[in-house]
């Protein structure tokens, strides 16, 4: 059994480093990435705070998003950066790893119960949209993001609370790039089980009740479309949804993949990359997604721009 130690340790964040090769490239690619991520959610909040076209409750809970991917990828980004920069691997302190890992679930879950609030907006809009003012009120939208964000503080608070109270070695080495739950929680020499079980558990319910709120949604607005007499209508009203449906399907995939399937047979390599996947590639999609696939955004964002231009 390992050596434990009651005091704070330091952990050893192992990262990219038996990858050698791949470091340079990595950090440009990820550094790359990294700006054109700071670009695209700026842009997405800049354009549905100025433009009166998008001043709707559908493009205020984007702007949270927004919001919450620049504040969820600045979590990790910097401090991958900085690793990936060194050829050794780089302590975190203990309190870092904390910080790390309570903003990485806060972030994670308040965007799982603002995807829901984004899907029940579109079901409002589009299967009852006689009561959209009174349902999707601005009281309403911001009780949604503040429940939103209180949910993961909450989920947070009590996932932190549970991991980093359990015994851990003294030289605990996590091989990750960052302190994820599942990576820290199997370094603990006490209580593992009990509390891997508890913390997953959880997890998957946060996961999986968000995503069955919004596939019901969906599966009204649906129904409706298909009730829909005209082609041309259909096409309206599903282009509407198009942009959530892609960011719904990025973010609850890659979160599905890396904590509900089995662990058992992954590598060390396939989970780092698939939590490079969901930490650094899809916050640069999303803004990507709902300017090229959404014609308000857009239209505003070519407005925008030939305004900028035509300026003295």
């Amino acid at each position: 059994m390992a050596e434990e130690n009651h005091t704070l340790p330091e952990f050893l964040l192992l990262g990219f480093s038996d990858l050698r090769a791949l470091q340079g490239p990595l950090f440009w690619a990820v550094l790359l990435v990294y700006l054109v991520t700071l670009l695209g959610n700026s842009t997405i909040i800049l354009l549905t705070q100025a433009s009166p076209a998008l001043h709707s409750p559908m493009y205020f809970l984007l702007r949270h998003l927004s919001v919450m991917e620049l504040l969820y990828t600045t979590d990790i980004v910097p401090r991958t950066l900085a690793d990936l920069a060194s050829p050794h691997p780089q302590a975190i302190s203990f309190q870092g790893c904390v910080a790390q890992m309570y903003v990485f679930i806060v972030l994670g879950i308040s965007e799982c119960c603002l995807l829901t609030a984004m899907a029940y907006d579109r079901y409002i809009a589009i299967c009852r949209p006689l009561h959209y003012s009174a349902l999707m009120s601005w009281q309403a939208c911001m009780a949604m993001v503040a429940i939103s964000w209180l949910l993961g503080v909450i989920t947070a608070t009590t996932h932190s609370s549970l991991i980093f109270t359990l015994p851990f070695p003294s030289h605990p080495i996590i091989p990750h790039f960052l302190c994820d739950i599942l990576p820290v929680l199997r370094l603990a020499s006490a209580g593992k089980h009990k509390s891997e079980i508890s913390v997953v558990t959880a997890t998957v319910v946060f996961i999986m009740v968000p995503f069955s709120l919004i596939v019901a949604s969906y599966t009204r607005i649906l129904g409706a479309i298909l009730a829909m007499a005209s082609t041309q209508s259909r096409c309206k009203v599903f282009s509407t949804c198009s942009s959530h449906l892609l960011v719904v399907f990025l973010f609850f995939g890659t979160a599905s993949i890396t904590y509900i399937r089995p662990q058992g047979g992954s590598s060390v390599t396939m989970n780092r990359i698939r939590s490079l996947f969901y930490t650094v590639i899809t916050p640069m999609l999303n803004p990507i997604i709902y300017t090229l696939r959404n014609k308000e955004v857009a239209g505003a964002l070519r407005h925008m721009v030939k305004r900028q231009i035509s300026s003295p």
